[in-house]
């Protein structure tokens, strides 16, 4: 197997610290990055322990997908040290949880930032380099919400994360002639193993969403948190998240699918993408560009 130089962002804890874990025992060198890594000192040395423990090639790396400064710093740093980079996976993400109306358009609009402007900011840090190397890899951690049963009260984050995946398919198909292949790995609720609910942003809003709480949605957010620990299989383990993308890294270039779908709850998404993403594959078939479906070997 060939050793690849892998930055995941937002890998202090979830997916993005099971995946670095998991690629890095792969025999990969990780770079896992976070926003602040002076503020995450217990994530931070869990994470040096754990490459001392397995003398693994792990290692913790300041990058705030907010500012570009910091996406910039970051990959020279990566550059410099290992020459290079192969692999890189947006799983940075936030969530927010409470009624559409009660968020504020700052808090809208920060939520895209982290989501999606985020990615924007990392590729064009990235990218350059990759192209320069004439083969990559690009990961986007999306969500099933974007495409299946979406339950109320997630709106900020599920619109985001529907720009998100909307921006991945197109970046698939200008990166493909560049030997840059995309996956789009798709998880559905995990609600345990997590800690995506309990850090969820609330509506800055209150007075607007007491009005929700108190009125006839009372107790609607309950129903829907309840509602989707329910559907999910007690055995539904989020590790299986990271195994997805270890399996992805592995594969020979040129045969990654363009989504992975890992919803135990199983919300509809992969039959709703499996007929957009032929759909998407037929245009570019009757507009002359069936090439870009496929990177450049």
């Amino acid at each position: 197997m060939m050793q690849k130089t892998i930055l995941i962002t937002g890998a202090s804890s979830g997916f993005g610290a099971m995946t670095a874990r998991a690629l890095a025992k792969a025999g990969h060198t990780v770079y896992a990055s976070m926003r602040d890594p002076s503020a995450r000192g217990a994530a931070v040395a869990e994470m040096e322990k754990f490459a001392r423990d397995e003398d693994v090639a792990l290692k913790t790396i300041a990058l705030d997908v907010t500012s570009d400064t910091s996406a910039q710093a970051a990959i020279r740093q990566i550059v410099g040290e290992a020459g290079r980079l192969d692999v890189l996976i947006h799983n940075a993400g936030h969530m927010g949880f409470g009624p559409a109306e009660a968020f504020s358009p700052e808090q809208l609009a920060q939520l895209y930032d982290v989501n999606v402007v985020g990615t924007q900011r990392v590729n064009r840090a990235a990218l350059p380099h990759m192209r320069s190397l004439g083969r990559g890899q690009l990961i986007w951690v999306g969500s099933s919400s974007t495409r299946g049963g979406t339950p109320p009260f997630l709106a900020p984050y599920f619109a985001a994360k529907a720009g998100m995946d909307a921006l991945a398919q197109s970046y698939a198909l200008e990166l493909a002639r560049f030997g840059i292949e995309t996956t789009i790995v798709v998880p559905g609720a995990f609600t345990k193993g997590t800690e995506h609910f309990h850090h969820a942003a609330a509506p800055a809003d209150t007075e607007r969403a007491g009005l929700y709480w108190s009125g006839p949605y009372a107790d609607v957010d309950q129903k829907v948190l309840k509602g989707l620990a329910a559907l999910e299989p007690a055995d539904a383990d989020p590790a299986e998240v990271a195994t997805a993308i270890v399996d992805l890294v592995a594969m020979p270039h040129g045969s990654r699918p363009l989504r992975v779908h890992i919803d135990p709850s199983d919300d509809g998404a992969a039959i709703v993408n499996g007929v957009a993403d032929r759909v998407r594959a037929q245009l570019m078939e009757r507009i002359g560009l069936a090439d870009l479906l496929h990177p450049k070997a």
